[in-house]
């Protein structure tokens, strides 16, 4: 045996702590590339709603239309993750969506008479559970006469492919107290709860790690039958 290589004992895994935007959990007798592979999924792969599509009605403000698309994207919402599915998986095949994999929120405000500034309280989900983590997040500021309105549709998507979608304000590995013992901490923007984050990250690691002995099986049994035919022919 290789003297770098070492045998692990049985694997084991502790929660340390958990709040509502952050948990803390020891893995011990797991290998570091592991407990990493669960931090990179959390930050790119766990997806989230987010508001990626805007269809603006009316926007006297003197904020451009994209400037405004842009921060209600940036805007966490909360999401169920049993309840709605990736726009490309969704049986609907339709570039509108359905109930499944789209969520409309709508938005309709004005400054009648002095200035002030419009939040994501504001904001009307056609899903009672689809709404923003808070009401108090800044959308636009509304000058005396000034209107907004429009229509906005939020998806399922993930941090590889915009910041938006991403669950995690923050995702560590640190060492434990002891060798062979890692830390993961995961902070959360409250669109979806800590520990969903680090499960729906430890379903996805199940499923590419199958996936990977599949290939690796079938590439195993090519070449077992090329080598039969290789034999066949001498």
């Amino acid at each position: 045996m290789n003297k770098s290589s070492k045998v692990l004992n049985s694997p084991s895994v502790e929660l340390i702590e958990r709040g509502d935007e952050s948990i803390s959990v020891k893995f011990k007798n797991v290998p570091r590339e592991y407990v990493n592979a669960l931090r990179r999924l959390a930050i790119s792969e766990v997806p989230t709603l987010a508001i990626d599509d805007v269809v603006m009605i009316e926007n006297s403000s003197v904020v451009h239309d994209e400037a405004v698309a842009h921060r209600l994207g940036m805007i966490p919402l909360h999401t169920d993750l049993k309840r709605f599915v990736m726009p490309h998986d969704c049986d609907c095949k339709s570039t509108l969506g359905c109930s499944k994999c789209r969520v409309l929120l709508v938005l309709d405000a004005e400054a009648p008479e002095r200035t002030r500034i419009v939040t994501s309280g504001e904001l009307k989900s056609e899903d009672e559970e689809v709404k923003p983590v808070s009401d108090d997040i800044p959308i636009i500021s509304l000058a005396p006469g000034q209107k907004i309105k429009f229509e906005a549709y939020a998806r399922l998507g993930n941090g590889k492919s915009h910041a938006k979608w991403q669950p995690t304000s923050a995702a560590i590995v640190k060492d434990g107290d002891n060798e062979n013992e890692a830390i993961l901490i995961i902070e959360t923007n409250q669109a979806l709860k800590p520990h969903e984050v680090i499960l729906a990250a430890s379903d996805m690691l199940n499923a590419k790690i199958k996936n990977f002995g599949h290939a690796v099986h079938h590439l195993e049994v090519h070449q077992g039958s090329k080598s039969n035919e290789t034999d066949n022919k001498t």
